[in-house]
């Protein structure tokens, strides 16, 4: 593999096929790649060490020699900024090879055309994620962590690993175009665009909020809460000794906790801060309800689930790092390595070209693969999702007494009919699979999901580490149905540790990894990023699932593979520990100030609830904004000792104009800026409408829709996503059941009789 990138996209990529161990050869220019200087204060290079672990470097002096590498590739990874393009690159791989750039809006559409400047801060704005972040009369703010770059690495990797192991089956390589910004709109804003999409004014996601109750002071520091369900509010308020409020209808609403959110507060946090972290913590695990200490710097190599686990591994520059976030016995992971010396491996690298003739039918990576999906919620169902897109047939199994919880959330009333087949979450990340309802708490449920699994190359679950052992379904059950499938078991915490069993949704993950401790005002308490953790989590584990089929194609054998929820976020969120390792650097949230750019922030306009942002990124942006500012006597010291007085120069310029009017200012002179986007309006944006990003889903109870696609397209093939709706509940249960596992109408009659199986859910 080859790797040209000069940022965290393509080396967060690049490092996952070398954790799973490929040989990764960075092709840099004379002066290294940039990350090479990344610093958080102290020495540079902590970051980049954690990145290139492993992998080899050659430095590009001239074509001939680049040319050969390209040559013998199996991948190429780039985001277009080492000078190479598309073009020169695809002329010299072979037929076999798979292109893949990652680009912030891909390689075309009017923002490419228009060359709009952009970096993560840009992007958050545009994507829908920092509008809807924080109270509604405050200033909006990023998610901190640089989350939509590790993001688009990790997509970029799982397609990247399907589309590589059909090549080397098929001879047939593809050129993939990947958008770093429709990565961002898909786990970081567009679940509030979507359901604005599907429910109309309805909508109740895409208001600007903060959770309550989320992240309060204790005695001794900080903790995280999360309460999705309202049983989990109602205990929530038990453990706060407050029973006397279960019956207060307005406060077991969110909106009647935000319109009382001082004196809800008021009575959490005396409570909290009477009390340790720790004992909070314990109190709240006995209740069932989320919570997590908070992660920082320097406590996160000492948490005791982290520690048994042995979680945190030593780095081969120095310090500590999180492990590969996926294990099994049956695959060896690459030990992180030191990073490269910047071109100690120039003509030591010597490829054959690779001339594989083209032996299969030109279909979709995962075309030969078929998946039992026991997944639920939005991690797992993302990682079934993508490989359904990518081809493979995907069963989606649901209980008859607990359906995937999803079908209930923020969607219609109990008082619509099918009340459950609106939830937005479920219907855009349940595209290309199957429906089929089966109760596995029975035994012909469990003869039902034995049955499918023989039938298939993949089991997927999410369930907390005990269910699937219940039920009887357990690695040993399944190995013995079919001893070529692979079982991806995505557990919240893991298999084993002293947090196993503790309920855990991405809030819990996000407080828990530090991911909320880099995001939020500096002056403020932490703030979670919301809702890039599930993506994440359901990434790393399609990727290890695909990694897991390579070895099964090759040595006939299935296997079990562990691919834990909250070890992925720690991968994402890795830069606050090995700085705080390797050089003592507690990095810390900024508000919306950032690496990269000085100034940057969101500053209102005029009109209701208006914000441009803005990131200079460079010398000529800062005098041009300074020209525009009327203060082009600003010079160097000014940007850098005077950030506050530069924040209100710039307010006070942006107050007198309208979002539309400063964002083209900016632009024209050359100044990164984007109005700070209200999700829904994605709904509307050119750039994605013009690259085919919403695909139209017409449902046969939710009506016609824009769904959000992939972040990605096969260059040279039309741009189409969804092949199949998402479905309704039991939607497919005798197509499969009499189709693919023979049974008869005799036999479905007879489990519907029995409850085994149902056109609805229990009880509705």
């Amino acid at each position: 593999m080859l790797e040209l990138s000069n940022g965290v996209a393509v080396s967060y990529c690049g490092k996952m096929f070398a954790d799973a161990g490929a040989e990764v050869v960075k092709i840099e220019s004379p002066q290294g790649d940039s990350m090479r200087e990344r610093s958080a204060g102290g020495p540079a290079g902590a970051l980049f060490a954690y990145l290139a672990a492993a992998k080899r470097s050659v430095i590009d002096s001239g074509q001939a020699e680049i040319a050969a590498l390209f040559a013998g590739a199996d991948i190429v990874l780039t985001d277009l900024t080492d000078g190479w393009t598309l073009d020169e690159i695809t002329a010299h791989t072979g037929a076999s090879a798979v292109v893949v750039a990652v680009t912030p809006f891909g390689t075309t559409g009017p923002y490419v055309d228009d060359r709009v400047i952009a970096n993560e801060f840009i992007l958050q704005a545009l994507c829908g994620s920092t509008a809807g972040r924080g109270w509604p009369e405050d200033e909006p703010v990023q998610a901190g962590g640089q989350l939509g770059e590790w993001l688009a690495g990790t997509f970029a990797a799982a397609v990247t690993a399907a589309t590589a192991r059909h090549a080397a089956r098929s001879g047939r390589g593809e050129v993939i175009d990947v958008s770093t910004y429709e990565a961002m709109v898909i786990a970081m804003g567009g679940l509030s665009a979507m359901s604005a999409s599907v429910l109309g004014a309805d909508s109740l996601l895409g208001r600007r909020s903060l959770e309550l109750p989320s992240i309060v002071p204790t005695a001794d520091g900080l903790v995280g809460f999360c309460t999705i369900t309202a049983q989990q509010f109602q205990d929530f308020l038990v453990l706060i000794e407050r029973a006397d409020l279960l019956d207060d209808a307005e406060l077991a609403s969110f909106d009647g906790r935000v319109a009382r959110r001082d004196e809800f507060l008021e009575m959490v946090t005396q409570w909290t801060r009477s009390r340790t972290t720790q004992e909070i913590v314990d109190l709240a695990v006995a209740f069932r309800i989320p919570v997590a200490p908070i992660g920082t710097p320097e406590m996160l190599p000492e948490i005791d689930h982290f520690v048994e686990r042995e979680v945190f591994v030593e780095s081969g520059a120095g310090g500590l790092q999180p492990r590969v976030p996926y294990r099994s016995d049956e695959m060896t992971t690459r030990p992180p390595g030191p990073p490269p010396r910047l071109g100690a491996d120039n003509g030591r690298v010597d490829w054959p070209p690779r001339n594989n003739p083209r032996r299969g039918a030109d279909t979709l990576p995962l075309a030969d693969t078929r998946i039992t999906d026991f997944t639920a919620f939005w991690a797992g169902p993302v990682a079934t999702q993508l490989l359904g897109a990518l081809g493979a047939d995907v069963i989606k199994v649901e209980g008859v007494r607990r359906p995937d919880g999803m079908r209930f959330s923020a969607g219609r009333p109990p008082s619509w009919d099918q009340w459950w087949e609106w939830g937005p979450v479920f219907l855009c990340s349940n595209n290309n699979k199957r429906a089929v309802s089966v109760e596995l708490s029975t035994e012909a449920g469990r003869a039902i999901a034995l049955e499918l699994v023989a039938a298939s190359d993949l089991v997927l679950e999410n369930f907390s580490p005990r269910v699937m052992t219940n039920f009887g379904l357990g690695w040993d059950a399944v190995r013995a149905a079919n001893p070529r499938a692979v079982m991806v078991r995505m557990p919240a915490f893991g298999l084993d540790g002293p947090w196993r069993d503790r309920v855990g949704f991405a809030q819990t993950m996000e407080q828990a990894t530090g991911m909320a401790w880099m995001t939020g005002h500096r002056d403020g308490p932490p703030v979670i990023p919301r809702g890039v953790c599930d993506p994440i989590a359901g990434l790393h584990a399609a990727f290890a699932a695909v990694a897991a089929l390579v070895l099964r194609d090759r040595d006939g054998r299935g296997m079990h593979v562990e691919s834990t929820m909250v070890e992925a976020a720690l991968n994402v969120a890795a830069e606050m520990l090995v700085e705080y390792s390797r050089n003592g650097i507690k990095m810390r949230r900024n508000g919306n100030r950032g690496p990269g750019a000085n100034p940057q922030g969101v500053y209102r306009c005029r009109g209701e609830d208006d914000w441009v942002a803005l990131a200079a990124v460079d010398d000529d942006a800062r005098a041009a904004l300074a020209r525009l500012l009327g203060r082009p006597d600003l010079g160097a010291d000014d940007w850098r000792e005077q950030p506050d007085e530069i924040d209100k120069l710039i307010s006070d310029w942006t107050a007198r104009r309208a979002v539309t009017e400063a964002v083209d200012a900016l632009r024209a002179a050359g100044v990164a800026a984007a109005r700070v986007t209200p999700a829904p309006e994605l709904l509307r944006d050119p750039h994605l409408h013009a690259r085919a990003f919403w695909e139209q889903v017409d449902h046969p109870v939710a009506g016609s829709f824009l769904c959000t696609g992939m972040p990605f397209t096969f260059l040279g093939r039309p741009r189409r996503w969804i092949r199949r709706v998402p479905p309704l509940y039991g939607q497919h249960t005798e197509e499969v059941l009499t189709g693919l596992l023979g049974r008869s109408q005799q036999d479905l009659s007879a489990l519907r009789e029995s409850g085994t199986i149902s056109a609805r859910p229990a009880g509705l």
